[in-house]
């Protein structure tokens, strides 16, 4: 494998992958993103260094920006050309924080449109099918919990995962966990949940012999589960429900949001449910429920039935 320090700029992207951890606080997995995106950028500069003749970092103008984005353009989605515009201004602007550059490259190129996705959602009836799990074995008593919980609050698979025995508190039915930027908030939990969390937590040691840690849900062998090994899960029972969607484990969060809102709850409610930073990400959940309106009353509005 080649070694990463014979890439252009390699110590300033080091620097600010490190600014992303541990001053900023973001995931793991963005910066780890953010890392990956520099990185591609600074291959494409060192492919390209006979051309451009950089002689240092403040040597990168906007029309080096535009030919690499152009470049993109050939075999990457919008999405990600996107996300590779957002790495690359936010690093240039923390090089001009440090004073390294004067000037951002970034900062006149137009980012492109994206449409807008809505998210894959499945109804009331398709949630009571993906959560009717037998419990026959140990790991059914865990599933069965981790399901309910997720469509109980509303958490993400990584907040879901990280989740301590610390975190749930019984008496006050609520949940504690750390979202992005390690943000804590403090999430309701119903009694349906509560139950089948109580009932795999008060069973958890004797299945796993003792040998467990701290964290809430574990694996067969008793270790943290993981992201991956919750994904194998999901399409594991998913193998055994009559469900002909798409469905990630990301599905169940957006169901969350989008019942409480058709069943009436605040917008502002659900944003800091769902630890959202910005309310104009949780108005999404408005378009699916227009979706529902309008196709409740094409289906039952006389007039609108075709004859």
């Amino acid at each position: 494998m080649e070694d990463k320090r014979n890439y252009l700029f390699y110590d300033y992207i080091k620097d600010y992958i490190d600014y992303t951890k541990y001053e900023r606080k973001l995931s793991k997995e963005t910066s780890k993103n953010y890392e990956y995106d520099l990185m591609h950028f600074s291959m494409f500069l060192e492919d390209n260094k006979n051309e451009y003749n950089l002689s240092d970092i403040t040597s990168i103008k906007q029309s080096i920006i535009e030919d690499y984005l152009s470049y993109l353009n050939t075999n990457k989605d919008s999405r990600t050309i996107a996300r590779n515009m957002t790495s690359l201004n936010n690093f240039f602007k923390y090089l001009m924080i440090e004073k390294v550059i004067e000037v951002n490259p970034c900062e006149f190129i137009d980012r492109p449109k994206l449409s807008k996705k809505l998210p894959n959602v499945l109804s009331v009836e398709e949630v009571d099918k993906l959560l009717d799990i037998k419990l026959n074995t140990r790991f059914d008593y865990r599933n069965k919990a981790m399901l309910e919980l997720l469509y109980s609050s509303g958490l993400r698979i990584s907040e879901l995962v990280n989740l301590t025995t610390r975190d749930i508190d019984f008496t006050n039915s609520i949940v504690r966990c750390f979202g992005k930027g390690s943000k804590e908030r403090i999430v309701p939990i119903n009694e349906y949940s509560l139950y089948y969390i109580k009932l795999y937590y008060d069973m958890r040691d004797t299945f796993f012999k003792g040998k467990v840690n701290d964290y809430l849900f574990l694996n067969n062998h008793g270790k943290k589960l993981t992201r991956q090994g919750f994904n194998k899960i999901l399409d594991k029972i998913l193998e055994t429900c009559d469900i002909n969607k798409k469905v990630t484990p990301h599905t169940l969060r957006h169901s969350f949001a989008t019942h409480m809102l058709n069943g009436g709850a605040d917008l502002r409610s659900i944003q800091i449910l769902l630890g959202h930073s910005d309310i104009s990400t949780t108005k999404i959940y408005t378009h699916i429920s227009r979706e529902k309106i309008k196709n409740d009353y094409e289906m039952y509005h006389p007039r609108s039935k075709e004859e």
